[in-house]
């Protein structure tokens, strides 16, 4: 049954294994990926969940690993919850500021095994972050990948609505590479 499952896998052009994926640079395609966010609202007793858009990106897998690089643009205009009132608020000079600060960078210039040590930049303050892979699929031609961050917005200047607004974020990045 397992090799008629890889046969099938390798059909279809995908390794589901967790490896690295192949060397070489790829462009992050931001119509197939995402950044979802969680946190807490009023309080803390409301759970909020969104998601921003990844404008553009790429990643080099360089041998060895902890020689990789990852660059990632996010667009702060692109944060959205479903609610018009707070994404509204969410954007403005009180928060993210999208006008004067349009984007949220992240670089990450090596791998710890399954840790990406970076440095994430929000309203002009750059933080060190780390993400954590979590999943990673090879593919024909590129890679998916899944990692995880937890992101305190005080640390980025992101200050308004204390207490009632949630001060840290659950992040998650679900990325599809291609060669470039």
């Amino acid at each position: 049954m397992k090799s008629n499952e890889t046969n099938a896998n390798a059909n279809a052009g995908e390794d589901t294994a967790t490896a690295a994926p192949a060397l070489g640079h790829y462009a992050i395609d931001p119509a197939a990926s995402t950044v979802e966010f969680t946190t807490r609202h009023v309080f803390g007793l409301l759970p909020v969940r969104g998601t921003f858009t990844i404008r553009s990106g790429s990643v080099d897998i360089a041998e060895p690993l902890g020689g990789s690089g990852v660059r990632a643009e996010i667009g702060t205009a692109s944060f959205s919850t479903g609610s018009r009132q707070r994404d509204r608020a969410v954007r403005s000079a009180r928060f993210l500021d999208a006008e004067r600060h349009p984007l949220m960078t992240f670089t990450g210039d090596r791998v710890d095994g399954t840790t990406v040590p970076g440095t994430l930049t929000v309203c002009g303050v750059a933080r060190p972050v780390s993400l954590r892979i979590e999943e990673s699929a090879s593919t024909t031609g590129g890679f998916t990948a899944l990692a995880t961050a937890r992101i305190d917005r005080t640390e980025f200047g992101v200050t308004a609505s204390r207490g009632m607004a949630g001060r840290h974020l659950a992040v998650t990045l679900r990325v599809r590479c291609v060669r470039a």
